[in-house]
């Protein structure tokens, strides 16, 4: 027979009131929504006034499970939702050009297949993320560098990806959206969380950050990635690792000597931030920096 834990306080559980106040709603006069607890009733926490309440809650809910699990820091990497794996890309490639191949003279499809190949070129970044998950994922201890993302398609699967083959924790925070992001297969399941409001979820995307690795990317990728560097530049948070993946990406993407140049930045902010071009590299780095840390 198990030893039922001490109860800490004299007052029941939220989850007893529940019980009790279920029992009492099976009859009929007080089966109105305005005697349901207030933390049981989704009519009321939606409300807009809740707003505040429901921030605090989105915050909470994934900080209580990640301390749950011992999990104190990790590497967390951005990226296009849009990459493809080598495979996919390689089809897309091959069934444009056979496209191609029966109406050479027609525009669309050449659009098309200029497309496919930019795809295809571009698979390279997610066959690196996977393969820097999976170097983080190894010398993880599941409490230390867990491989964190924002749960979606391309890169952030291909960085969970590698952690899952690993054999190590990977975490997904996944944002609600209309038409994209569904959380990809490789994350693991009880550090799977989905968020309403993007900053409660960039704020966890950092709260753990030991180094945060920046692969191509677009509005999304840039938002979180200028952001880091902001918080970085004025003190609101201690320096960690900025790791840019692909310079000759970032550098058609971002003039950042113009910035420089124009003084909306000082030369030292370059220092922010350094350029990697192979999962190895960027590894060496994150090992060598987290060594330097703990020594």
């Amino acid at each position: 027979m198990s030893k039922q834990r001490p109860r800490k306080t004299i007052f029941p559980s939220a989850q007893e009131d529940a019980r009790h106040a279920g029992l009492k709603a099976e009859t009929d006069y007080l089966k109105s929504t305005s005697y349901r607890l207030a933390f049981q009733d989704p009519d009321f926490l939606l409300k807009d006034e809740l707003r505040p309440v429901r921030l605090q809650l989105e915050l909470l809910k994934p900080e209580l499970a990640l301390q749950e699990k011992g999990i104190e820091t990790a590497v967390v990497v951005f990226g296009s939702a849009r990459v493809l794996d080598p495979e996919a890309a390689a089809a897309r490639l091959e069934a444009a050009r056979a496209e191609l191949r029966r109406d050479e003279g027609n525009r669309e499809l050449q659009v098309n297949f200029k497309k496919a190949e930019r795809a295809a070129a571009a698979s390279r970044y997610y066959q690196e993320a996977r393969k820097l998950g999976n170097l983080i994922g190894r010398h993880s201890d599941n409490h230390h560098m867990v491989v964190m993302t924002g749960g979606g398609p391309g890169i952030m699967e291909a960085a969970n990806r590698g952690a899952h083959e690993s054999g190590g924790l990977t975490i997904g925070m996944n944002i609600v959206l209309p038409h994209e992001q569904y959380p990809n297969p490789y994350i693991t399941p009880e550090l799977n969380f989905q968020f309403h409001y993007f900053a409660i979820r960039k704020m966890h995307l950092l709260m753990r950050a030991k180094c945060l690795v920046a692969f191509p990317g677009g509005f999304g990728t840039l938002d979180e990635l200028f952001e880091t560097l902001t918080l970085i530049q004025t003190g609101k948070i201690r320096r960690i690792p900025v790791l840019l993946f692909g310079r000759d990406f970032w550098e058609r993407v971002i003039n950042f000597q113009a910035l420089v140049d124009e003084g909306t930045i000082s030369a030292a902010d370059l220092t922010l931030f350094r350029f990697v071009e192979t999962a190895e590299e960027a590894w060496e780095f994150i090992h060598v920096n987290g060594k330097n840390e703990t020594d």
